[in-house]
Order: structure tokens, then C-alpha cells, then sequence
């Protein structure tokens, strides 16, 4: 999990007609420039607050730079990308990272490192364990965890932050059926609950790209060639008439 406070100049978040990215005709090389690697290719878009956003496309079109681009973790080699003033953001991984401590230690580092006095660290940790249904495991090595209570471990770690924005790079994919339905649902009731965060995810699976997104951009070799509302991507005849690349990758024919 990595934790941001964006510091681009802009308007301030507390507005609910502001967006909280602004991505305007920005693309992403990395590598020398004599062979540079197009990872993002003029990409527009604006993402608003409290919208969960799901980003598909197959293996190496372009998703997970897209959430390192808004997260601050890759710049645009051109092209512009803006968030809202005072963000707090904070992004999972596929496979969470977790140092040789105690769960409720690997949550209350952050916390410290943010400036939170260690006994209040602690104490919040302990509390974010609580919200993932972990706290009987605080004093357990966090490398000992199964794949699916990392991945929980990671969630309360962002929670603990309370970001106002969520990014998660295929949060499931390594986990097995139960330990997917277990995280999916916590990645709902923070999305939807008190927190009220924005929702940005990339995923290979389209079912729950169904349960929790509200929105589905399509990218193709790091390109935006859809971006619709859930149930036009999946539902409507807009897609197969407007955007054929994408609607040979919801049935699954796209090579």
C-alpha cells in the first residue's frame, strides 16, 4: 500500500462539482528516448469524487500505469496531469508488501511516520484490524498471513489513513474464490459506506467489475477506447456499435 497527498495545484477538494484527476492528452514513456516504451498514449479523461471507476484492457494496455500516473508514482512525458488540492490517496497492489513485524506493527509504521505518537498508532492499528475482521491476528507476523489476509492487512492499512481515494491494481487476482469474496466486499463497504471513498481499480475480472464499478474505461495499447456507464458496457447496444474493440473483449474474442 502507498500513501499520497497530491500537492498539484488546483481546487479544493471539498467541492463536489470538482474533479478530484484531471488527465488531459497525457502519455507515458519509459526508457531511453531512442527506444522508449509507450505505456499511456494520449489519454483524456476526469474522474469526480465518489465515482468508482473500473479500468480494463488486457495485459499491458496500459492500467497499471494509468493508477501509478494518478497516483503520483508516474509523471506524463506529456500531456498534463492535475488532482485536487490537500488529496489523500492511497494505492494496494496485487501482492501487498509486508515487513518482518507484527500486523498491528506494519500498520502503525505508517501512522508514525505520518507523525501520529506510536501509542496512538497502535491503538489505531488495532482499530483498523478491527474493521477488516483481523484484530485477533495484530501479534502475528505479517509474512505469515495467507494471500487473502495480506491483501485484508492492506485494506486496513489504507483505512487507517482514511484516503479520500482508493487505487487498487488487480487487488484479487492472486487470490483464491473465498479470499476474493472477502476483500471484494470490503472494497464495497468502503466504497459505499461512511468513508465514502472514490473508487479507482483495474481488474481482469469482469463480474466484479459488474459488482463495483459504476463506470468502465476500456484501454487498448495504452489507449482510451471506451469509457461508459457499467451497465453501457456491458449491456447496451452502444458498445458493440461504437466501440467494437471493446465489445470483442466483454465476450472474450479479443485477442
Amino acid at each position: 500500500m502507498h500513501m499520497s497527498d497530491a500537492a498539484n495545484p488546483g481546487v479544493s477538494f471539498q467541492s463536489p462539482a470538482v474533479p478530484v484527476f484531471e488527465v488531459c492528452s497525457a502519455s507515458v514513456h519509459f526508457g531511453p528516448a531512442t527506444r522508449a516504451v509507450r505505456a499511456l498514449s494520449e489519454v483524456s479523461l476526469t474522474i469526480t469524487a465518489g465515482e468508482r471507476v473500473a479500468l480494463v484492457g488486457a495485459n499491458g494496455c496500459g492500467k497499471s500505469t494509468l493508477l501509478r500516473l494518478l497516483h503520483g508514482l508516474a509523471a506524463p512525458t506529456t500531456g498534463l496531469m492535475r488532482s485536487a488540492l490537500h488529496l489523500r490517496q492511497a494505492m494496494l497492489f496485487q501482492k501487498p508488501h509486508l515487513m518482518r513485524l507484527s500486523v498491528q506493527a506494519n500498520i502503525a509504521l505508517g501512522l508514525w511516520l505520518r507523525g501520529m505518537p506510536w501509542a496512538h498508532a497502535k491503538a489505531q492499528a488495532l482499530a483498523a484490524l478491527a474493521r477488516v475482521g483481523l484484530a485477533e491476528l495484530a501479534k502475528r507476523s505479517g509474512r505469515q498471513l495467507s494471500g487473502g489476509q495480506q491483501q485484508r492487512v492492506a485494506m486496513a492499512r489504507a483505512w487507517a489513513l482514511q484516503p479520500q481515494v482508493l487505487l487498487l491494481d488487480e487487488p484479487t487476482a492472486s487470490l483464491d474464490p473465498h479470499a476474493k469474496r472477502e476483500v471484494e466486499a470490503l472494497i464495497e463497504e468502503f466504497a459505499s459506506g461512511p468513508e465514502a471513498m472514490t473508487l479507482i481499480f483495474a481488474s481482469h475480472n469482469l463480474g466484479q467489475v459488474k459488482r463495483l464499478a459504476s463506470r468502465v474505461i476500456y484501454l487498448e495499447q495504452g489507449r482510451v477506447l471506451a469509457d461508459l456507464p457499467v451497465a453501457d458496457f456491458f449491456g447496451g447496444p452502444l458498445l458493440q456499435q461504437q466501440y467494437p474493440a471493446a465489445h470483442l473483449f466483454v465476450k472474450g474474442e479479443l485477442v
